[in-house]
Formats: C-alpha cells, sequence, structure tokens
C-alpha cells in the first residue's frame, strides 16, 4: 500500500509554525506549504477512484456471502449515494458477524488503497434502522468498533460506508525534498535561538494524591514514572480532577469527551474508565469508582 498523507494535517501543522515563528520564519514555513502542495497534487487523483471503490466493495460483499454460507446469490450493483457514501445490498438475507465484517472492509479498503477513515453503517432493509455501526480512522486509538462478538441474525442487510475524511497520495518527490526541507528548518530554528530548550513541566499540573497531572501534555508524573495517557483518557481524567469525591453522570461524560465525534458509542466509556484505572491503581489514596446505573467518582482520600 503507498504512503498516504493528510493535507489537513500538513496545513495545521504549517500554520503552527507561522504563528508561533518571526518574519523570516513564517517564509519558509510559507515555502513548505507550497513545496508539500505541488509535490503531493499530482496526476494521482485527491478524490478517491469511484470505480475502485466500488470493486472493493463487491469483493467485501463477495466475502461476506461466502462468510454466511452463501456461494449462490449475489450482490447487487454498488450504488454511490452521495461523493463520499456507498451503499452496498444483496440479493437474499445473510448473517453479519461484526469482527468479520470490520476485518473484511479493513483488508480490501488496504489491498486498493483506500481512504482508513470511514463509518460503516448496517441498516435493515425493511425499517432501515441500524442494526450495526463503527467508526475507523487511521490513529486506532480514535476507532469506535462496538459489540465485537454479536452476530446479527440472518436477515436482509445493507451496508453504507461513508468516508469521513479524504486523503490524497504523496508524490516520491516529496520523499528527496521533505528531508532536505526540515533540515533547513531545522537550522534556522537552532540558529535563531541557539540557547533555545524544552519548556520545564514544572507548571501547569494537578495533584492527584501522589501523582502530578499535566492535561496539556496528556500525562502523569509519579516520582520519577511518567505515565502517558490518550487524548480521551486526558479529557476524562481532566473532567475527574475538576471535580473530585463528586459522582459525574455517564451521559455528561459520554457527551462531553465524544460528543464532536459524531458516533457516540457506551461501550467506549467504560473501556477508557478501565484504562485509567490501570494507570491510577499503583497509588492507594486515589480510586476511581463506579456508581452503578449512574457513573463513575474519583475519590481521593
Amino acid at each position: 500500500m503507498s504512503t498516504i498523507v493528510k493535507i489537513e494535517e500538513i496545513v495545521c501543522y504549517l500554520h503552527q509554525i507561522m504563528i508561533k515563528s518571526t518574519f523570516f520564519m513564517k517564509q519558509i514555513a510559507t515555502a513548505i506549504a507550497f513545496v508539500c502542495f505541488c509535490f503531493s497534487c499530482t496526476n494521482d487523483s485527491i478524490k478517491h477512484s469511484d470505480k475502485r471503490i466500488k470493486i472493493a466493495l463487491r469483493d467485501i460483499g463477495d466475502k461476506l456471502l461466502l462468510m454466511s454460507k452463501d456461494s449462490v446469490s449475489v450482490v447487487k450493483p454498488v450504488i454511490a449515494l452521495t461523493d463520499n457514501t456507498y451503499q452496498l445490498s444483496f440479493e437474499k438475507a445473510l448473517v453479519i458477524n461484526p469482527d468479520s465484517l470490520v476485518s473484511t472492509v479493513k483488508t480490501s479498503f488496504k489491498k486498493a488503497n483506500i481512504s482508513e477513515h470511514y463509518i460503516t453503517e448496517v441498516l435493515e432493509c425493511h425499517r432501515n434502522e441500524v442494526a450495526y455501526s463503527y467508526e475507523i480512522k487511521f490513529d486506532m486509538e480514535q476507532s469506535l468498533v462496538p459489540c465485537s462478538g454479536r452476530e446479527l441474525q440472518k436477515a436482509c442487510y445493507t451496508i453504507q460506508i461513508q468516508f469521513t475524511e479524504p486523503v490524497i497520495k504523496v508524490s516520491k518527490l516529496f520523499y528527496v525534498f521533505a528531508p532536505l526541507i526540515l533540515v533547513a528548518v531545522a537550522f534556522f530554528l537552532f540558529r535563531k535561538n541557539p540557547k533555545s530548550e524544552v519548556k520545564s513541566i514544572s507548571g501547569g499540573f494537578n495533584t492527584i494524591g501522589h501523582f502530578k497531572f499535566y492535561p496539556e501534555q496528556n500525562k502523569l508524573v509519579k516520582e520519577a514514572e511518567e505515565i502517558t495517557l490518550s487524548k480521551k483518557e486526558c479529557e476524562l481524567l481532566a473532567i475527574f480532577v475538576a471535580r473530585p469525591n463528586e459522582i459525574i453522570k455517564r451521559e455528561e461524560l459520554t457527551k462531553r469527551v465524544w460528543e464532536d465525534n459524531g458516533v457516540v458509542v457506551g461501550r467506549s466509556l467504560d473501556t477508557y474508565i478501565s484504562k485509567l484505572r490501570k494507570k491510577l491503581q499503583t497509588d492507594e489514596t486515589i480510586k476511581l469508582t463506579n456508581v452503578h446505573g449512574v457513573g463513575y467518582k474519583l475519590e481521593i482520600t
């Protein structure tokens, strides 16, 4: 699979450089943005090939039928509902295993060099209700894949896949010039401020038991031990730290941490709470407890 990169990440990174830099560094950042644009926007289409996507979806449909022990019926023509949403349907009812669906879609998309950012929905034909859905992102930490292992009973289903973030291929010439550009930027940065040092982490933390919690740096520090937190773990812990020894409802936690992603899965909260517990378990003065049917509470003695 050829390497792909999101143009939004490049632009965002360069924007941060331009904000924090001198006028001279702004010129360098602008030059980098121009070079990235020139070498990434080659003859390869920014949007995915419609034909390539449909071929991959038909491959997915064929494999799902075989997994459902159906080697006779056919996959109906793939329909493009919008520029980034496609529908896959079947001639007859079938059984869908969520684990098999996730792995099959991922494998076929990888083989066809298709986006790693998409939402998959399994819809019941008659009621058009979502029987199962999940979201995949390039960063698996942010992916939401609920209810693994729970098989959907045999019925008529359609599968809709929406690509959430278009990506582009990187020109081979980019690999020649990118290292040279980065070296030049590093040279001017250190030349401009040779005494620059990494900012001290002495400030901007909250004390939780024997831990120091640095929300802006996504980390916990206990004596000489430093524990890295994921973005979601950090967001959850920040909420608990602001309201210690107080019961916080599940609905509030879910809304505040997952609301912006558009897809909310209840079991994701339990998963991240469990991860936080493991990282905090070495300190007996603090405890992340479950208040059955209500929510969670960070107990600090």
